[in-house]
């Protein structure tokens, strides 16, 4: 039996755009819960607005005690009486939402939009948003919100599953076979790397990605993609639909965030065909619904990785058959933590996927 510290060292929430390590107690696990001992964590966009207080919209808790992180693997340290899935010593990646499982969404499967969303009293949890996440050494999860790592995947690996698992989840509300299918991606962020990835492991015919950094498109073209093409090259949406068989894409992701990027999408897909937006935006967006309405175009969101899909990533993954470590650029140690924040948001050395290694070491 592992015996636990009282105190763990924790990346905290302080005043709005700062973040710092202080000692906290470690959580102990309840009858259905799970103690994980995080190794490695990473940063996305969702962690820099909430850093800066802007994902909340009453502010946020108070400063000093809200611990981030909704994307991170590790080695399980504890279990709650009834938890019988796991054991000591299992390595385990997680899911950063847990429905209430009683609301009339849950039970349809759709717990990213849980209707008590925030409310713990009701059975929800959403990891590093409304309670406390994995930028700590360990982390608490409900048994139902964890994978387990396949040997010969890192924990790095692991972590960026969490990211497949969106876009899995992704292609998943279109509840159609994507083999033959052709696929425009706009964003070669990491979303839209993987899914570039995705769309080819699951039989898409033709995958194209848009964006602006060229070493990322470079990175989609080794991934894959058929076309990269630069979203400000005045051509981009003609040279997309031109090779996808003339009248545009059959589906496009975009999972870039950026307000524009909507009307590209409207414009890439052809007459009839799907548009799931994946990235979250900044700021409210003006697009031409009527070109959508006119042409039969459907338009689909989807929030993180729900609906299973984060074991359905980390299957692929097992097989082999994505590519998830070549998207982590940097890594910091837990103290490093504000820089990390920095090093991410500002995009320094072109960073894609930003780690915390929180714990290399796992007690017996």
């Amino acid at each position: 039996m592992t015996l636990l510290p009282d105190t763990m060292k924790a990346a905290v929430l302080g005043e709005p755009g700062q973040i710092r390590v202080r000692e906290l107690p470690v959580p102990r696990p309840g009858p259905e819960d799970v103690l994980v001992r995080v190794r490695r964590a990473s940063l996305c966009g969702t962690d820099v607005k909430i850093r800066s207080r802007d994902f909340f919209a009453d502010g946020g808790p108070p400063p000093g005690g809200f611990v981030p992180g909704h994307e991170y693997a590790g080695v399980v340290a504890a279990v709650g009486e009834t938890v019988e899935e796991f054991q000591i010593g299992d390595r385990v990646v997680t899911e950063a939402h847990r429905g209430c499982m009683r609301c009339v969404t849950c039970l349809r499967g759709g717990y990213t939009d849980c209707l008590n969303y925030g409310r713990r009293e009701r059975g929800h949890r959403a990891q590093g948003m409304t309670v406390n996440g994995g930028f700590a050494e360990y982390a608490l999860n409900h048994v139902s919100t964890l994978c387990r790592l396949p040997e010969g995947l890192s924990f790095d690996a692991g972590v960026v599953l969490t990211t497949a698992g969106t876009v899995m989840h992704a292609f998943g509300v279109l509840a159609d076979v994507l083999a033959g299918a052709r696929v425009a991606v706009l964003g070669p962020g990491p979303i839209g790397l993987l899914a570039v990835q995705v769309a080819r492991e699951l039989g898409a015919e033709f995958v194209a990605l848009a964006g602006t950094r060229e070493s990322r498109l470079a990175l989609g073209r080794a991934f894959g993609s058929d076309l990269v093409v630069n979203v400000h090259d005045p051509d981009a949406v003609a040279q997309v639909r031109t090779l996808s068989g003339g009248h545009g894409a059959d589906i496009v992701l975009e999972c870039s965030g950026a307000a524009p990027a909507v009307d590209d999408a409207l414009r890439m897909v052809r007459r009839g065909g799907r548009v799931v937006l994946v990235g979250f935006f900044d700021e409210p967006v003006t697009a031409d619904l009527n070109h959508a309405v006119m042409n039969g175009i459907t338009i689909h969101t989807v929030r993180g990785e729900g609906a299973g899909s984060l074991a359905r990533a980390v299957s692929l993954a097992g097989r082999g058959r994505l590519a998830t470590e070549d998207l982590v650029t940097h890594h910091f140690p837990l103290e490093a933590v504000a820089e990390a924040f920095d090093t991410y948001a500002e995009r320094r050395g072109d960073a894609l996927k930003v780690m915390l290694d929180i714990s290399d070491h796992v007690p017996g």
